[in-house]
């Protein structure tokens, strides 16, 4: 799911199935479809400050609106908003992102409204091949296992989702296309990856601006592709 960016911006009207690996993206996912109202009265608490950042990093809430309430200011606030733990799966990303205005009340209550027709799960994409049915649409964006400038970022994400991971990810688009349904996936326009992600569908480049930068990472412009099977359906 991610940002959930593409959820959002097609405003599907009929169901939809939603999931993540990360188990506190999804919790807020979550509360911010069940609870948006106490999420933004406990945003509105947080001061975005150095001090406060790093005193609501080490903050543990046991209530699921305050745990995404942290989540959100911690996401919003952070250097360039990257999520990132250590070995011991702790937070430790620095303060970085100073805008006044960390947050929107009223995109919270618009993303709560759309989520309401969402099944929203923590879960390996694997374990949702049962949900897609004929012609169901299946967007797919995993974390870029590697990249032409090797940054911090992309090492990082090899122990999230590694090389391996990309295998498995392609032979599941094999068994959405035995489905009949359409599949559209995003990832690092790298050689290795085309090669994995090669099936004779439409392959499509795209240039975009790096928005997120590792230890010692090269900000410019990132070339990703893009594979998808609709335009063989029609």
């Amino acid at each position: 799911m991610g940002s959930g960016a593409i959820f959002i911006n097609l405003k599907p009207p009929n169901v939809i199935n939603l999931s993540d690996l990360n188990n506190e993206l999804i919790e807020t996912y979550l509360a911010v479809k069940e609870d948006v109202e106490n999420i933004i009265r406990h945003l509105k608490n947080f001061e975005n400050t150095e001090k406060e950042y790093y005193r609501i990093r080490e903050s543990k809430f046991k209530s699921d609106y305050k745990k995404a309430a942290r989540f959100i200011y911690l996401n919003q606030t952070s250097f360039n908003g990257i999520y990132r733990v250590n070995l011991n799966n702790v937070y430790n990303v620095p303060y970085g992102y100073r805008t006044k205005d960390f947050f929107e009340p009223d995109n919270l209550r618009l993303v709560s409204q759309l989520l309401q027709t969402a099944n929203i799960t923590n879960c390996d994409f694997g374990l949702c091949l049962s949900k897609i049915k004929k012609n169901d649409l299946v967007f797919l964006d995993p974390p870029y296992t590697i990249s032409h400038n090797n940054n911090g970022f992309i090492k990082y994400n090899q122990k999230l989702f590694s090389l391996e991971d990309q295998y498995r990810l392609s032979c599941f688009i094999d068994e959405i296309k035995k489905i009949n349904a359409f599949y559209i996936i995003t990832n690092a326009a790298h050689h290795a990856i085309e090669e994995i992600f090669e099936k004779g569908d439409t392959k499509i480049k795209l240039h975009r601006a790096s928005l997120i930068g590792g230890e010692n990472a090269v900000r410019g412009k990132f070339e990703e592709v893009v594979f998808t099977n609709i335009c063989q359906k029609f």
